[in-house]
């Protein structure tokens, strides 16, 4: 791993053992893009990849040169107005009205390990031997702007991360309206666009067209990185599949409003945009302030969409998520919201929780309904101190209970950004929520969202949260939004700074969030916004693990677990068992395929166990043992996608271990077929000169043989079984155990 700079050439090449990235100062100071992809020699001058001819219709930077034109350049850190009519990385608002910047090289240097982001989650390193950062000072002379540009590259992954500060350093105010975290000039726009969309209960879908001249986008306006389109993106050659071809991965570590956007001009050139939505944003910069962008992570592979998650996985499990439970196994937890919703007093919850206890639960989740006059979705939301009409013992004595009776953790549920009117920070406060003066207050589940962008609303519910985690024993927290940002105004902040107001409040929720976990390290904390609303790279740098979707159905689930595995390790993966008829799609599925499906993620129930038959209870202990056995491989092993829900009726994964003497396969036919064909699934990953017993087989198989020949997964024909045979239904499926002496 190095970072070269070439003073003859005026080049820049970041590299490790897998790729290149290149890049060149131009002739008028601007910061040019020369290459990015497999590693190619350090030492050479790729000045050759600099092309110049005269077009049509063309401006051009110098007056007699009909070469030099900065519309037919690929760039670092564009600007529009100045030969470049596509859309810029950065824009600037002056005080004469002109939006006309020019950004020219001024410095750079070169450092070992990688620097933090001041109040906003990014990836780290532990040493400074993981990484290199490369710094790059841009200056605007006639305005007095710096723009600092950050690359730095991984020893070990094939992946770039990049951020953006920009400071004015002169004697006038001024309004940045855009400040994209990453630009990117690819040559051709020979790739598919896959992106990962849906909505509540159905997210990260995987959407896949070809890139086509003009633009193209997915964004996010709603204040969170929401159900619709998650910050993610890939672009892949046609041909490329899990295991083979080209692929280029986005990532912004961002939980905000968002957009990634492809921009294909007339000569094929792709322009890859990603950062903080530009739509009703600004921010007003007076002199000597600065603004920091999100940071956003790009990885290149030449082996397939495999791959490129492989590094997602281990770049975000191990130098993204943070803290005492990265790599420690998560506790089997039991939430107690669809058993209970609103209705229970402190007995019943301990009688529930001693069941779990019982059955092997390692953790109890008190879910919604514990605080203020909570009874309903109407009230309580911002009084966060125990409700003793149902807990006679409040939240400490509680704990203490389910610590000392049933012998389990305890966890519990909060929504801090969120407030009823039909409460008492409300009636305090009235002025403490997002509202527009002069117009309604549009309602989300009949609640209000804080002013977080306020310091004194953050301290304020910091301190009723302080209070109440270090009086009780609580090992979980679970952080749920349940509604977008509408009316985005703050009564706190002037009418030039009103468009910082989306950005102000997640700076306010991170803060929040980086208190709390630095307070209280030894609690593990679950991200949810209505299940999937939130589920992003930003949210993980707090959280080690989220809630997907408030989707719990297992055969829906395939869906979302396989699309969100593009970006996203197992292990930040919440997956629990629920009950039928599901909540969400009344579909009747058997316990066992909810378990299967469950089983590749952070493993979970939600359901009342006492109303379970003596059958179904034992079925749940084994799954727990189960779990017990292999979540540390299910965690820390790598993780193929084998067959697509998205194109077939069969869908499979499986896990390896680092070692690769374990594998777990999932197997899951949604739909019975009748009377169907062999069939064989070839498995990845495996040591090809060891020998695997394959424990549901009875069988064993070298790992050349089942990455080659396959492993036999033919199930009991439908329509005739014989003899008290197998069969099959709607909705099976079967795990694969493979172990190698």
């Amino acid at each position: 791993m190095s970072i070269q700079y070439n003073e003859q050439t005026k080049e820049f090449h970041l590299y490790n053992e897998e790729i290149s990235y290149i890049m060149k100062l131009l002739k008028n100071g601007h910061l040019g893009q020369l290459y990015f992809g497999s590693r190619v020699p350090e030492t050479r001058d790729y000045s050759y990849l600099l092309e110049m001819h005269h077009r049509p219709m063309t401006s051009y930077v110098d007056e007699g040169d009909l070469y030099f034109s900065l519309g037919h350049l690929k760039q670092e850190y564009p600007v529009y107005g100045t030969t470049d009519f596509r859309y810029p990385a950065v824009e600037i608002l002056q005080s004469n009205g002109s939006r006309i910047t020019d950004f020219q090289y001024v410095s750079h240097s070169i450092m070992k390990g990688k620097p933090m982001l001041n109040g906003l989650p990014a990836t780290y390193t532990e040493s400074d031997s993981e990484a290199e950062t490369l710094e790059i000072v841009l200056r605007d002379h006639l305005i007095e702007v710096e723009i600092h540009l950050y690359y730095t590259i991984f020893s070990d992954l094939n992946a770039i991360s990049r951020s953006v500060r920009i400071c004015n350093t002169g004697s006038c105010e001024m309004d940045l309206t855009r400040a994209m975290s990453l630009c990117l000039d690819l040559p051709d726009s020979d790739y598919q666009w896959v992106q990962f969309s849906g909505a509540w209960s159905r997210e990260r879908y995987v959407k896949t067209r070809h890139l086509e001249q003009g633009v193209q986008s997915i964004n996010s306006n709603r204040g969170n990185s929401g159900h619709e389109h998650n910050p993610f993106l890939m672009l892949k050659r046609p041909n490329t599949d899990e295991y083979m071809g080209e692929v280029l991965g986005f990532s912004l570590v961002y939980s905000g409003n968002f957009e990634i956007q492809a921009e294909i001009d007339t000569f094929d050139v792709t322009r890859i945009l990603m950062g903080i939505n530009p739509f009703g944003f600004t921010w007003h910069l007076e002199p000597g302030e600065e603004f920091q962008t999100p940071e956003a992570v790009m990885v290149y592979s030449n082996q397939g969409m495999n791959h490129m998650s492989q590094t997602f996985h281990q770049l975000f499990k191990t130098r993204l998520a943070r803290g005492t439970w990265r790599d420690k196994e998560r506790p089997i937890l039991l939430n107690s919201w669809e058993a209970t919703y609103f209705d229970y007093d402190e007995d019943k919850l301990v009688e529930i929780a001693k069941s779990a206890g019982n059955a092997g639960i390692e953790l109890f989740v008190l879910d919604d309904g514990w605080f203020g006059s909570r009874n309903n979705d109407k009230q309580g939301l911002g009084d966060w101190t125990p409700n003793m009409t149902k807990l006679k013992h409040g939240i400490s004595g509680l704990s203490k209970r389910i610590k000392n009776e049933c012998n389990i953790l305890f966890g519990l549920w909060f929504e801090p950004e969120m407030v009823n009117k039909d409460s008492d920070l409300y009636r305090a406060h009235p002025d403490w929520i997002i509202t527009a003066p002069g117009r309604k207050s549009s309602h989300g589940r009949n609640q209000f969202v804080l002013d977080f962008s306020r310091k004194e609303v953050v301290d304020h519910i910091y301190g009723q949260m302080e209070a109440l985690l270090s009086q009780a024993d609580i090992s979980y927290i679970k952080w749920d939004m349940n509604r977008c940002i509408t009316e985005c105004y703050s009564s706190a902040w002037p009418a030039n700074r009103q468009g910082e107001v989306f950005h102000r409040y997640l700076l306010g929720v991170y803060d929040l969030l980086e208190r709390l976990t630095s307070r209280f390290p030894h609690i593990l904390l679950e991200s949810c916004a209505s299940g999937g609303g939130r589920f992003d790279p930003g949210m993980l740098f707090y959280a080690p693990q989220g809630w997907i979707s408030d989707d719990s159905d297992a055969v829906e689930r395939l869906k979302i677990q396989y699309g969100t595995s593009f970006c996203y390790p197992v292990s930040s993966m919440g997956a629990h068992v629920s009950a039928v008829p599901n909540h969400q799609l009344f579909r009747n599925v058997p316990l066992e395929t909810r378990a299967n499906v469950a089983y590749f993620g952070s493993f979970g129930y939600e359901l009342a166990l006492d109303k379970l038959t003596e059958k179904e209870q034992d079925e749940i202990r084994e799954q727990i043992a189960f779990v017990k056995q292999y979540r540390g491989i299910l965690h820390s092993g790598t993780f193929y996608r084998l067959l697509s829900p998205f194109q077939g009726n069969i869908v499979s994964w499986m896990v390896v271990s680092k070692d690769k003497k374990d594998a777990i396969v999932g197997y899951y036919k949604v739909l019975n077929d009748v009377n169907c064909p062999y069939r064989r699934l070839k498995l990845q990953g495996l040591n090809p000169d060891l020998n695997y017993e394959i424990k549901e087989q009875n069988l064993s198989q070298s790992g050349l043989e089942l990455m080659n020949i396959g492993l036999i997964t033919t199930d009991a024909s439908a329509g005739q079984v014989i003899n008290g045979g197998e069969t099959c239904t709607d909705f099976w499926s079967k795990i694969y155990i493979l172990h190698a002496e």
